[in-house]
């Protein structure tokens, strides 16, 4: 059923102040949108210097702007980076909104990135030269900031998924790790079983991990065309994941807290959590949030719904845009290219972070480091042919932070009562649907 509306998007104003987005605003009189910007251009303005002032909440940042102040030195960054998640996106789109204040350059996750662009609220970069570093990144990450010969980001970092494992449990249980779905429903109930206090994972419903198990089962919910927009969820790939994680709620299979929490952090360091299914920047996290555990955990392959098949998905992740509004675009471009794609991404992998360059991720040094956190086990090896099998086809809504904000009040609703997770997944798409109706959205289900 088609559904049309002549309301054309007069209410994604109201995503600022719900923390969710991006406002309608145009071009700025300094955007270089359309115009062809040469190297000897932006050679040009980094000689003669400049402010290029950065929001951004990656803390790898901060080693990588004093760099590019040392090769520039009438170049200053002026790097903010106290806000993080919502707090962001709802500076960023006021600013936006009162064309006052916007920053040069600014970190959006690949999941707002279509929401911003929409609205014009990126420069697009291929005037700048953008579009031929594609060849540069893997296929998730560069399909979220570009669309057809636009590019609205320059990749900073990706999360292909993997399976961790708390090789401790597992061993003490005799339970072979899954490689398949259907053997991580058996060793859920194995493990169960064996100990009731013990679950194969948490998850008490989460937006991130649900879209992402999606994209890997080959589900396709969304697809965006400019205002043209469809959501469904009555796939095949949806009914994979329904029909297996549906049993492991209603066995009781999975540990109903949430993740981030004290309880998840005791659970994932007393083994009463035995696996986590996330993205490739995670062991810092274990690292830090769980030292006790140092040595138990390994990490391994996303299991596939099919044997054999190697498909993935990624789960989080974001870019270094150019605001259309922002100043100075030759020298923004100029770090964000830097940053994320010359030499400061090496500085950013030797801290820690997980980069969305190819020649990074298939280089002998990044996939032979040893994790000690992982009993020395080399887990990029892992991560990157994760990153490698990433289907490049998955589009997130032009209102995704909005749809994940009501996740809990309808898919939610099947962790905590008789609702099954393919009904709340309905829910979810109707939701979904009224409120792209009532933005202006032409909305297909």
């Amino acid at each position: 059923m088609r559904r049309k509306t002549s309301r054309l998007l007069r209410g994604i104003a109201l995503l600022s102040t719900l923390a969710l987005g991006a406002t309608a605003c145009g071009g700025s009189d300094d955007d270089s949108a359309g115009k062809e910007v040469s190297a000897s251009d932006i050679q040009a303005a980094l000689k003669k210097g400049g402010t290029v002032t950065v929001w951004s909440w990656e803390p790898t940042l901060k080693t990588v702007a004093a760099d590019f102040q040392k090769k520039y030195p009438k170049v200053k960054i002026n790097l903010v980076s106290e806000r993080s998640g919502d707090k962001h996106y709802t500076a960023l789109s006021n600013a936006i909104s009162a064309e006052k204040g916007v920053p040069d350059v600014a970190q959006v996750e690949y999941f707002a990135v279509s929401q911003y662009a929409l609205t014009k609220g990126l420069s697009d970069l291929a005037p700048f030269g953008a579009d031929k570093l594609a060849s540069k990144y893997t296929p998730g990450p560069w399909n979220a900031v570009s669309e057809d010969k636009a590019v609205y980001g320059l990749p900073m970092d990706s999360g292909p998924m993997a399976m961790f494992y708390n090789k401790k449990v597992f061993d003490k249980y005799k339970i072979a790790v899954p490689t398949t779905w259907d053997e991580y429903v058996d060793a859920a109930r194995a493990l169960h079983k064996a100990d009731p206090k013990v679950y194969i994972a948490n998850d008490a419903g989460d937006a991130g991990f649900t879209t992402s198990m999606l994209w890997q089962a080959g589900s396709r919910p969304y697809q965006v065309d400019g205002t043209n927009v469809k959501i469904d969820f009555a796939d095949a790939g949806a009914k994979k994941y329904t029909d297996t994680w549906q049993k492991l709620i209603d066995e009781k299979l999975v540990s109903p807290i949430n993740g981030w929490t004290d309880d998840w952090y005791k659970g994932l360091g007393d083994g009463t959590i035995a696996t986590l299914t996330s993205g490739a920047w995670m062991p810092a996290n274990f690292a830090t949030g769980v030292p006790n555990a140092a040595g138990d955990w390994r990490a391994a392959p996303m299991p596939a719904w099919t044997k054999g098949e190697k498909a993935s998905a990624e789960n989080g992740g974001s870019s270094l845009t150019l605001p259309s509004l922002g100043k100075n675009k030759e020298l923004a471009y100029a770090f964000v290219e830097y940053a994320n794609s010359g030499d400061g991404v090496q500085t950013r992998v030797k801290q820690g972070a997980f980069p969305a360059t190819t020649a990074d991720l298939q280089s002998s040094e990044f996939q032979s480091t040893k994790f000690e956190y992982f009993g020395g086990q080399e887990a990029n090896k892992i991560f990157a042919d994760s990153a490698a099998n990433v289907a490049d086809d998955w589009s997130y809504l032009p209102f995704q932070q909005y749809a994940n904000s009501i996740f809990n009040d309808t898919v939610g609703k099947a962790y905590v009562s008789g609702t099954k997770l393919s009904d709340g997944l309905k829910s979810w798409q109707d939701a979904s649907v009224k409120y792209g109706e009532e933005q202006g959205f032409t909305v297909e289900k």
